[in-house]
């Protein structure tokens, strides 16, 4: 079995990292030759992970078609918002029955695609051959080998299988299921309250208010998933509730320090130019709230977010908004 991964990003670079641990042969594309010749000779990337090893069996090149020659499983690490235009490039050499894996958490502009769905789309080709990877993967941690666990779907048993033994290691536990739909809300709605977390922590706010937005923010995306045709046991799991957990509490995520940017008193703009990596959370509000108006389904959280990303509500009239609300019952809706 052999891998490529489209994207040397810190994700795609560290699941590349995995996948070789796993002793799966890989090859990493990206962008840059400078990086290439960093990861190839040098055995790092020092613009993503830099000081972290990686294995001496991972080659990396800038040249697509390449990177896929032979490929069993496909994995695309690329910005939610690049991967339709990435894909058409990459759409004559990819192998016609590689398994396609999206390692991206986001929802599409415009289509409110969810990024398995674009894969499908653009390279016409049946849900058995698309699988998507969520969970609480901060990339700094796994990097270092710390033990974490994910989730690997897919709508065929034997590609959900196929994914998991290709990155299974001594420090990294994948565990299947079959439910793409409920991952991939997982992963681009947990972004969202990571934002509202960010922007709370900024604020002075204490660990009862983080607790309160990351638990309603959990009820927000239960309700849209289920409205969606998703098993509502995934948000009691590792793309839910585990990722949410990881992704609002950790200071190495991307989208809970740009909430923390916001929280200052930055735009969307200046927040994004002080991190300097794709945080998905501001991309994907306002496709997750198309999405939840579409599905009548209440998400006040992701309202909030994406009124503040869009700069239509200052950052210190937030919390009055939601708590404004009227008072509900805590289970309602789809």
């Amino acid at each position: 079995m052999k891998a490529a991964v489209l994207g040397a990003g810190s994700w795609g670079t560290t699941f590349a990292l995995v996948l070789a641990d796993a002793g799966t042969p890989t090859t990493i594309w990206a962008r840059s030759e400078q990086t290439v010749s960093a990861i190839t000779g040098g055995h790092e990337n020092p613009r993503y992970l830099p000081g972290v090893a990686l294995p001496a069996s991972l080659t990396a090149t800038a040249d697509a078609a390449a990177a896929v020659d032979g490929a069993d499983i496909v994995f695309f690490a690329v910005p939610a918002q690049t991967l339709r235009a990435c894909l058409t490039q990459w759409a004559p050499f990819l192998p016609p029955q590689a398994l396609l894996v999206s390692l991206i958490k986001g929802i599409e502009h415009g289509s409110l695609k969810r990024m398995s769905e674009v894969i499908m789309e653009t390279l016409d080709v049946p849900p058995s051959l698309v699988a998507v990877v969520s969970g609480p993967n901060l990339a700094g941690e796994i990097a270092q080998r710390q033990i974490a666990a994910s989730v690997v779907a897919c709508s065929d048993e034997a590609g959900a299988l196929l994914l998991q033994q290709s990155c299974h290691t001594g420090y990294f536990r994948p565990y299947w299921n079959t439910d793409v739909i409920g991952c991939e809300l997982g992963g681009a709605v947990k972004n969202i309250i990571a934002v509202a977390v960010g922007i709370a922590v900024a604020l002075g706010a204490g660990d009862n208010t983080k607790a309160t937005l990351i638990t309603r923010g959990l009820a927000e995306m239960a309700r849209l998933g289920e409205a969606m045709g998703a098993d509502p046991r995934t948000f009691a799991g590792l793309a839910g509730m585990g990722d949410l957990v990881a992704t609002c509490s950790s200071p190495l995520s991307r989208n809970r320090r740009l909430g923390q940017y916001l929280g200052t008193g930055m735009n969307a703009e200046q927040a994004r130019e002080a991190i300097g990596q794709t945080a998905e959370g501001a991309s994907s509000c306002g496709p997750v709230l198309e999405l939840a108006r579409k599905h009548g389904v209440e998400m006040p959280i992701t309202e909030v977010v994406a009124a503040l990303i869009s700069g239509e509500l200052p950052v210190g009239d937030a919390a009055a908004v939601l708590v404004s609300r009227s008072a509900k019952p805590e289970w309602y809706g789809a």
